[in-house]
């Protein structure tokens, strides 16, 4: 069996190099986990932004159902109203032909 002997010069050179990888490797790693750090950070932002609007939204929109019962009232009113037209008139039409 024969062993290859390496040169201690080309065993640092392997051993630079390497190092050398290593640490490309690990820059680029840590820049793109900035970048993702980043775009998370957006998309936080905009996703509170949106909650913030739909609260909004629903609160301006929780008392829409409330309408119908005004509008029911409101029908009421202008019944009522229309009645107190009725009397107040046959009063002014009374107190015309009425001698005392």
């Amino acid at each position: 069996m024969t062993l290859a002997l390496v040169s201690e010069g080309a065993g640092y050179t392997v051993w630079l190099a390497s190092l050398g990888i290593g640490v490309v490797v690990i820059v680029v790693v840590a820049v793109l986990l900035a970048l993702i750090l980043r775009t998370a950070r957006q998309i936080d932002g905009a996703v509170s932004e949106i909650w913030t609007v739909g609260q909004r939204i629903a609160n301006n929109t929780i008392h829409i159902p409330l309408l119908n019962h005004t509008n029911r009232v409101v029908d009421d009113i202008l019944d009522r109203a229309g009645g107190i037209d009725g009397a107040t008139a046959a009063i002014e039409e009374h107190a015309l032909d009425c001698p005392g």
